[in-house]
C-alpha cells in the first residue's frame, strides 16, 4: 500500500493508476461491448456516446476540483474546453482523409479506436518532454507564448483551403515504401498477398494508410494544443488528463461532427483569438515570475474569456451558415 502513495510527477501513484484504469475501462467497454461487432455508427449514437464522455470528463474535473482545489479544477476545465475546441479543425482533416481514401463509415470507428491508443502514448511523451522543459527552463513559457500568438495570427489570416491528400509528403512516402492492396479488405490493416491474388508476403491495406495519416494529423495538431494547455497550467497531470478526456470524447462525437463541420466555418476566428489570448497570458506568467511585470491573468478570468470567445464563435457560425446546404 505504501507504494501507492509514492509521489509521481506531483501526484501519488494511485491517482495516476486510477486515471489509466478509467481510460482502459472506457476503451474496453467501447470495443468489447458497444462495438463488439463491426457496424456503422449512427449520428444519434454518436451524440449519446459523446454526451456520456463529456459528462465523464466534467465529472473528473469535479474530482480534481475537490482533490486539488478550485484553481486546479478551473485549470482542468479551461484546458478541456480549449482542447475540445481546437479539435474541430482536426475533425475536418480526419473526414478529408477518410473521404480521400474512400473508407466507409462502417470501418472508420476501427481506425479512430486504434488511433486513440497512439494518441495516449504520443501525448504522454510530448507532455512529459514539455513538463521537463518548463521545469528546467522557465523561459520556454515565453517561447510557448510567442508560438501561440504566431499560430493564432496565422490561423486568422490563412485561407480555408485544406491541401489535397495527394500532395501530403507522408502519404507519398508511404505509397512509395509500402505495398498497398488496391482495395480495402474489411477491417484488416494487413493481409497476406497470396490469399488475395497478389505477390507473396504481407500487404498493407488502405485502412492502415488512413490510420497512419490520422495519427500524423493528431501529431501536427498536438504541436498547437499542448503549448496552449501548458499556457493555462504547468501541472502535467492536469495537462495530460484534460487532453485525453477531450480527445476520447471527440472520437465519439466525430460521426456527428463530420456531417456538420461546415456549420462551424467562423469558429476559426474565435479559436485564433483564444490562442493569442492564451499566448499573451503565458508570456505574462513568465514575465511576472522574473519580476518584469506585476500582472497575472487569474484562472477564472482565463476560463471566462476562453469560454466566451468560443461560445460567440459557435453561435455566430451557426447563425451565418443557417441557410447553407448540407455537406456532401
Amino acid at each position: 500500500m505504501e507504494l501507492m502513495t509514492v509521489p509521481f510527477v506531483g501526484y501519488p501513484l494511485w491517482v495516476w493508476l486510477m486515471f489509466f484504469l478509467i481510460v482502459v475501462a472506457l476503451l474496453a467497454f467501447d470495443l468489447g461491448v458497444l462495438h463488439k461487432e463491426q457496424r456503422e455508427i449512427t449520428v444519434s449514437e454518436s451524440l449519446k456516446l459523446s454526451a456520456f464522455y463529456i459528462a465523464l470528463g466534467l465529472a473528473f474535473g469535479g474530482w480534481i476540483w475537490w482533490y486539488k482545489g478550485a484553481d486546479a479544477g478551473m485549470a482542468y476545465l479551461t484546458g478541456y474546453v480549449v482542447e475540445k475546441s481546437l479539435s474541430m479543425d482536426n475533425v475536418f482533416v480526419i473526414a478529408l482523409i477518410f473521404s480521400s481514401l474512400a473508407v466507409p463509415r462502417i470501418y472508420q470507428h476501427r481506425v479512430l479506436f486504434w488511433g486513440i491508443l497512439g494518441v495516449i502514448l504520443m501525448r504522454a511523451v510530448m507532455i512529459g518532454l514539455g513538463a521537463v522543459l518548463v521545469a528546467q527552463y522557465q523561459w520556454v513559457l515565453l517561447v510557448f507564448g510567442a508560438f501561440l500568438v504566431f499560430t493564432g495570427v496565422k490561423m486568422l489570416v490563412a485561407d480555408d483551403e485544406h491541401p489535397d491528400i495527394e500532395h501530403n509528403k507522408l502519404y507519398r512516402w508511404l505509397r512509395t515504401h509500402l505495398r498497398f492492396t488496391p482495395t480495402l479488405h474489411g477491417e484488416k490493416f494487413w493481409v497476406r498477398g497470396e490469399a488475395h491474388g497478389l505477390s507473396r508476403g504481407w500487404w498493407a491495406t488502405p485502412l492502415l494508410l488512413a490510420l497512419v495519416l490520422v495519427e500524423s494529423a493528431d501529431l501536427i495538431f498536438a504541436v498547437d494544443s499542448i503549448p496552449a494547455i501548458f499556457a493555462i497550467t504547468q501541472d502535467p497531470f492536469i495537462v495530460y488528463t484534460s487532453n485525453i478526456f477531450a480527445i476520447l470524447g471527440l472520437r465519439a462525437l466525430y460521426f456527428a461532427l463530420a456531417a456538420m463541420v461546415h456549420r462551424f466555418h467562423y469558429l476559426k476566428y474565435a479559436l485564433s483569438l483564444v490562442l493569442v489570448f492564451i499566448g499573451v497570458k503565458v508570456a505574462l506568467v513568465y514575465l511576472n515570475d522574473i519580476g518584469m511585470v506585476a500582472l497575472k491573468v487569474p484562472t477564472p478570468l482565463s476560463l471566462g474569456v476562453t469560454f466566451g470567445l468560443l461560445f460567440a464563435g459557435v453561435v455566430y457560425s451557426l447563425y451565418k451558415t443557417r441557410n447553407d446546404p448540407p455537406a456532401v
